[in-house]
């Protein structure tokens, strides 16, 4: 079991090309370590291991070599599947089942993909904590919202699984967790079929063990051929520890000097980049567009549900009611201001590399941790990658993140694969 399950999604496919391994073993062991791990990490809303087995064995059957066949993909819980249930993280919507597939489960499906089950999400990926702990300390936070998904692949129960990010909800547990965690530039994967929680900064994203793997991930949900070609040279790295660098821990900076010392021995330059004094309202602009749009996107479960609501939603929701339509036009107009001056900050760089996360996670179940370092990028729209390298003194993980240019997620993906090969 433990051999099959820390391989990578591209071993996985590559060994069920060759006849070397079964999707139905693969699952099976899969849905071993759920059995034996569940208990104590609570990383799954729904899990049917008769049904992702019939599916294994339907795709062992087939002579199809789509590019995840046979492999086992987790699917965050506010992601519609047509044969499982989605409930948002919340019980107003408990048993509640879609008719189809969202747009990114459809695309998997024609990959040749095995949907494993559904990820705990917290209450509509927001604040309020599911059942989910870290796999490297279960008295500490996995981060969310993509709370089940960054835990099921850092624990070795899924090598992929979906996530989303409207502030830092893939970047962040990717990084308490010790995942890849890839958020895509925003508009670059559909959003159809995915539960909204403010429209214009929700983005797709996914964990997986590996760079290689999020690229997979990204040709399969474009539909386009996967680009293997490593890069010849190391990428020019700009260090930008952003204006919130002050309020970032010891386990953070040590994390990025750690991984600057490794880049800098690999030959690669690395230069300090500081973000222009219009970018440091940027954090609150994203928060406010955020809290806005919410209040609109819940609606209806405020107006008939409210009862159901955690305390969380209930604030956001009043909060984003009571912000006028001039604050959020001005934070809007900021963001689109920031976003003009994107090129001129890459001009010199290939990528960025700033913090993952404030820290290492927090103690306690009751928290998911602050996405300050994500924040702006989402409300930039460029893709992010979070990198795993690094161990605090209690074996807990800490990441950095590695950002690029709005729509050049291949050139970021490529760089990172030469990042992480130096970490490792």
């Amino acid at each position: 079991m433990e051999i099959l399950t820390n391989l990578t999604a591209s071993e996985a496919k590559e060994r069920i090309r060759n006849k070397q391994l079964t999707s139905e073993a693969l699952v099976e062991a899969c849905l071993e370590k759920i059995d034996a791990r569940e208990h104590k990490i609570g990383a799954w809303q729904h899990i049917d291991g008769a049904h992702a087995l019939a599916q294994a064995r339907d795709r062992d059957k087939e002579s199809g070599q789509g590019m995840l066949h046979g492999v086992p993909v987790a699917v965050k819980d506010i992601i519609e599947t047509h044969d499982m249930p989605t409930s948002y993280g919340s019980s107003i919507y408990e048993g509640h089942r879609s008719p189809w597939d969202a747009a990114c489960i459809a695309a998997c499906r024609e990959a040749g993909a095995v949907i494993l089950g559904k990820t705990v999400t917290t209450e509509f990926a927001y604040f309020e904590p599911g059942k989910t702990s870290n796999p490297h300390n279960i008295i500490h936070t996995p981060g969310g919202s993509s709370s089940g998904s960054a835990a099921a692949v850092s624990d070795g129960m899924a090598p992929i699984a979906f996530g989303s990010q409207t502030a830092g909800s893939v970047i962040r547990p990717a990084s308490f967790c010790g995942v890849v965690g890839y958020k895509g530039s925003y508009g670059m994967f559909s959003m159809a079929g995915i539960k909204p929680f403010a429209s214009s900064l929700d983005t797709l994203g996914v964990f997986t063990r590996t760079v290689a793997d999020a690229a997979l991930m990204h040709a399969v949900l474009l539909r386009i051929p996967l680009d293997e070609k490593p890069l010849t040279s190391p990428p020019r790295i700009g260090r930008c520890n952003t204006h919130e660098w002050p309020q970032a821990d010891i386990e953070t900076r040590d994390a990025i000097d750690q991984a600057v010392h490794h880049w800098r021995a690999a030959g690669a330059e690395v230069v300090d980049v500081s973000l222009p004094d219009s970018f440091k309202d940027l954090a609150t602009s994203q928060l406010t567009i955020m809290t806005f749009e919410s209040a609109r996107t819940f609606a209806f479960e405020y107006n008939f549900y409210a009862d159901k609501l955690s305390k969380h939603m209930k604030k956001i929701i009043e909060d984003g009611r009571a912000i006028t339509e001039t604050a959020y036009s001005k934070a809007k107009a900021l963001a689109n201001e920031c976003q003009k001056e994107l090129p001129a900050l890459f001009s010199d760089h290939d990528i960025l590399v700033a913090p993952s996360s404030l820290g290492a996670a927090p103690q306690g179940l009751d928290t998911t941790g602050d996405p300050l370092f994500n924040r702006i990028w989402t409300l930039l729209g460029v893709p992010c990658v979070n990198l795993p390298h690094y161990r605090t003194t209690n074996g807990l993980p800490v990441g950095v993140q590695i950002i690029g240019l709005p729509a050049n997620d291949k050139n970021l993906l490529n760089a990172a694969n030469w990042l992480e090969a130096q970490l490792t």
